[in-house]
């Protein structure tokens, strides 16, 4: 399994800490898109984060991370579910150009929506665009949040996501005071690409060698973008017929584009007719 979150903790030291690892469904969400490198980098390193945030949630459920800015890249946006189905996009400016990432992002704000059916209404968090890289923009978030220390370790290549977290818990410092500067040294290797055809396990060992670790079992992630027509449908039903109809007086055609998914849905004159009538709808 190459696509999944593993949870460990150094238990001698009351460290905490999470590994994702993706591969082929980092390569579908790039699929057609032809992101330019450092927009693909951003992406990808916001991808390993937002499966750290979600796989530790105390109320699991659809969480949404978007990096909003005025810089050549204007939005990030990663979508996660409760079981760890992820699809993500950016928009960006044609010809965008390797620089620090204050500069590609620009000013901004970090948006983090968590979304439950059995929530009255959806929590949302906003802070603003803090530090040089994405895993500092986290990091600060984390600070903020949780009043714990934390550091994330990411890279992202083409095909390959690789993200460690490590969050330092209270007792850390009592249990060994030099033990959370330590194993931030030895997680900082990470970035070592002959790791990355490693399993979690061994690349865990591998990195704390000294280190007591439990290892707790890897979640799953999937390719969360698949074809929802009847999505669709109850979105149009939710416009009401008359706008609908206008709609297609207008184009001859109703066209409703995915823009995380980038997947364009299409309903003529017989389809809108259907939906209406509570059938299945034809799509082309």
């Amino acid at each position: 399994m190459n696509n999944y979150v593993q949870r460990f903790l150094l238990e001698t030291l009351d460290i905490r800490g999470a590994i994702v690892r993706l591969d082929s469904v980092w390569q579908q969400m790039l699929r057609d898109r032809r992101y330019p490198v450092p927009v693909m980098h951003l992406l990808g390193e916001m991808s390993a984060v937002t499966l750290l945030l979600s796989d530790q949630l105390k109320q699991p459920g659809r969480l949404t991370v978007q990096l909003q800015g005025n810089g050549p890249v204007s939005m990030l946006v990663i979508d996660c579910s409760e079981n760890l189905n992820l699809r993500g996009m950016a928009k960006f400016v044609p010809n965008v150009a390797s620089q620090p990432v204050p500069d590609l992002l620009g000013h901004g704000r970090l948006v983090l929506t968590l979304d439950k059916d059995s929530m009255r209404e959806a929590y949302q968090s906003i802070v603003p665009l803090d530090g040089d890289t994405i895993g500092e923009i986290f990091e600060h978030y984390f600070k903020q949040s949780e009043q714990l220390s934390s550091r994330l370790f990411l890279t992202a290549t083409d095909n390959t996501i690789l993200g460690i977290m490590l969050q330092k818990m209270p007792e850390a410092d009592e249990r060994d005071p030099d033990g959370w500067t330590r194993v931030e040294a030895l997680a900082a290797t990470a970035y070592d690409r002959d790791l990355f055809d490693l399993t979690a396990e061994e690349m865990l060992r591998r990195l704390f060698f000294e280190e007591t670790i439990r290892i707790f079992e890897a979640q799953s992630v999937s390719f969360g973008c698949h074809e929802n027509t009847a999505k669709i449908c109850e979105m149009l039903q939710s416009l009401g017929r008359d706008e609908v109809n206008a709609i297609l007086r207008e184009r001859g055609e109703v066209i409703v584009h995915d823009e995380i998914c980038d997947r364009e849905y299409r309903f003529d004159a017989l389809a809108v007719d259907a939906i209406f009538r509570d059938a299945g709808p034809t799509v082309h």
